[in-house]
């Protein structure tokens, strides 16, 4: 799958040349030129083999090695929703709540959560992009929205609730900003959210990702999920939509009617 993305900003990256013309990353997330390597939870490296290069990546159990017929390109390291692996077995994401949150009537507030990362690679030609690999080392699990036979496959992920932007492991959480807008007449108790990834926004720093979505309560158990198109902080830069790339004319947002 091709990609239109343009390299003219630049990356805010600490590195050294190493003897063997290696460039080490300290950072994960940005635009690389190869040959690099990178060492965090997992080993990411390009190597030059003769006239080509050589990707290997090294997670957990997990070894994928692919060859580069190419003279020379640049990588991008990027966030990407986290609902591709093991494999795309849906785009929908619930979090669910370490502690409930109860929201008066007429209320507008907002609450800080965690959400599991997985990491795009990305390997560039003039302004085209090649998905190259995907992966991630944040636990995966998946569960049910709704009854058995009408609810929704979700990928599952449960986190605290913050009051501010909470300390986070870039490659392995991201921080979510929620905005709550309680239109009904009453007192309402949420204890989790499910989102759609068609929507999803991400951005990332060097220390960061984030994403800033929203909850309009509609009535006691009804919900409707989005996603704003804005950093969580300035000079954050905006990851590649990789689920928006695949289909056009999709809905971007999510209806709980199945409680919250």
């Amino acid at each position: 799958m091709n990609i239109t993305f343009s390299f003219k900003h630049g990356e805010r990256i600490i590195n050294k040349f190493l003897e063997f013309n290696i460039l080490e990353v300290f950072y994960v997330f940005g635009i690389y030129d190869i040959p690099l390597r990178m060492e965090r939870e997992f080993t990411l490296s390009v190597e030059e083999r003769g006239e080509n290069f050589v990707y290997r990546r090294e997670s957990g159990d997990e070894i994928v090695e692919k060859m580069l017929l190419a003279g020379d390109g640049k990588l991008l390291v990027n966030p990407v929703e986290p609902l591709n692996k093991p494999k795309e077995i849906t785009p929908l994401l619930l979090i669910e709540f370490q502690k409930p949150v109860v929201i008066e009537p007429g209320a507008k507030r907002k609450i800080f959560l965690k959400f599991p990362i997985e990491i795009g690679v990305f390997i560039s030609g003039g302004k085209k992009l090649e998905v190259m690999d995907i992966f991630t080392i944040a636990r995966q699990k998946y569960t049910l929205y709704g009854d058995v036979s009408t609810g929704k496959i979700c990928r599952y992920w449960k986190s605290d609730v913050y009051p501010s932007i909470p300390e986070a492991d870039p490659v392995r959480e991201g921080i979510l900003e929620l905005r709550f807008e309680n239109l009904s007449r009453g007192w309402v108790e949420v204890t989790r959210a499910v989102f759609n990834a068609y929507g999803m926004k991400i951005y990332y720093s060097d220390s960061m990702v984030s994403m800033r979505g929203n909850m309009r309560i509609l009535g006691e158990g009804t919900a409707e999920t989005y996603f704003s198109n804005s950093p969580l902080e300035k000079g954050m830069k905006k990851a590649v939509e990789l689920y928006t790339a695949r289909r056009l004319a999709i809905s971007t947002k999510f209806l709980m009617e199945a409680g919250l």
